[in-house]
């Protein structure tokens, strides 16, 4: 038992520096916008950005973390699913130190449910997936960067329409408060999503190793779980004080210029296509959506040509080998840990 114990608490360990990790690559897509358009300092911006990634526990039932603690086949006081566990966590960790090294804006959350599919179908083949659970969310690595994508371009041409009588010195200085609004947004929707992914890894492994009981609710009231849900959202809040500044560069800057009121219109439309994921249960990548919300506001600000294909072609092959890469990397370090 006392192993056992001391296994847990490694693989929590290990789930809690994903999380802060996530924080750390994600940080460029809470303030490359408001960073970019030089609305706030890189310090103040990431101050401003892991604040409001503390306020979503207080908002969000945990709908996301049931999704993510299910995709895996967990069978309760089953051992061997601690060890997928693990697998996948270091298989994600390892991606996401990749990607940030490459200053890649690839997606946490699509590495996590990569190595933890791949690690599973190295334990047991495909029966141990939760295949409808994985086809929602596939579904969303297309869907969330699209609503993003399609909310930020009406939403620019209806400001850009309210705002055409205006002064562009008068816009760009009302804009500027405004981006401070929808920055604690998409930082609320961010912290919301993300956040919930690694709770459900720890409801998931207290699961198998018999630490709780099948049916244990995730709830700021219940005593078993509160620690998962607080240590949870503050290591998300300190990854995002640390900062991915490799990164902010790549998202706020090369893929198109970006003044004050188009990063207030790429913030909210992403943090509203975060909220809808986040009340559906459905993991998303923030990456993702922040991404197509600024290409919408490139596209219906400037010409498509003014929109640096490029890079958002770049990040798209990221997007598109993260998956099986992370599950790639996840089944190598089970064979191995199986091996010791």
């Amino acid at each position: 038992m006392t192993i056992t114990i001391c296994i847990v608490s490694i693989a929590i360990i290990l789930a809690l520096l994903f999380d802060v990790l996530n924080g750390f690559h994600d940080a460029a897509n809470s303030i490359a916008t408001v960073v970019s358009t030089r609305v706030l300092s890189p310090l103040v911006a990431v101050a401003w950005a892991a604040f409001f990634n503390l306020v979503p526990m207080l908002i969000f039932v945990p709908k996301v973390a049931n999704t993510i603690s299910q995709i895996v086949k967990i069978e309760p006081n089953d051992f061997s699913y601690v060890i997928v566990i693990c697998a996948g966590l270091l298989g994600a960790i390892i991606w996401n130190l990749l990607t940030w090294w490459w200053k890649l804006p690839t997606s946490s959350s699509h590495a996590l449910i990569g190595a933890l599919s791949g690690a599973g179908i190295a334990y047991g083949g495909t029966e141990v997936l939760q295949l409808e659970m994985l086809e929602t969310t596939l579904a969303f690595i297309v869907i969330a960067p699209l609503m993003g994508f399609i909310l930020g371009f009406i939403l620019i041409l209806i400001v850009y329409w309210g705002c055409r009588h205006g002064h562009p010195s008068t816009i760009d200085k009302h804009f500027r408060k405004w981006q401070l609004v929808s920055a604690a947004l998409y930082s609320i929707g961010h912290g919301a999503n993300d956040a919930q992914k690694t709770m459900g890894i720890i409801m998931a492994l207290l699961l198998a190793s018999g630490m709780i009981h099948e049916g244990t609710h995730l709830s700021l009231e219940e005593p078993q779980t509160f620690w998962v849900i607080l240590s949870c959202q503050l290591a998300m809040s300190l990854g995002t004080a640390m900062g991915g500044w490799r990164i902010v560069k790549t998202m706020g800057m090369k893929i198109t210029k970006l003044r004050p009121i188009g990063g207030f219109c790429a913030e909210t439309a992403g943090a509203f296509t975060l909220f809808f994921a986040t009340h559906l249960g459905i993991p998303v990548s923030t990456t993702h959506t922040i991404t197509g919300s600024i290409i919408g506001i490139g596209s219906a600000i400037y010409r498509p040509s003014h929109i640096k294909w490029g890079v958002a072609t770049k990040i798209l092959w990221a997007w598109i080998f993260t998956i099986p890469a992370a599950g790639i990397i996840a089944a190598s370090l089970f064979y191995l840990m199986r091996m010791i």
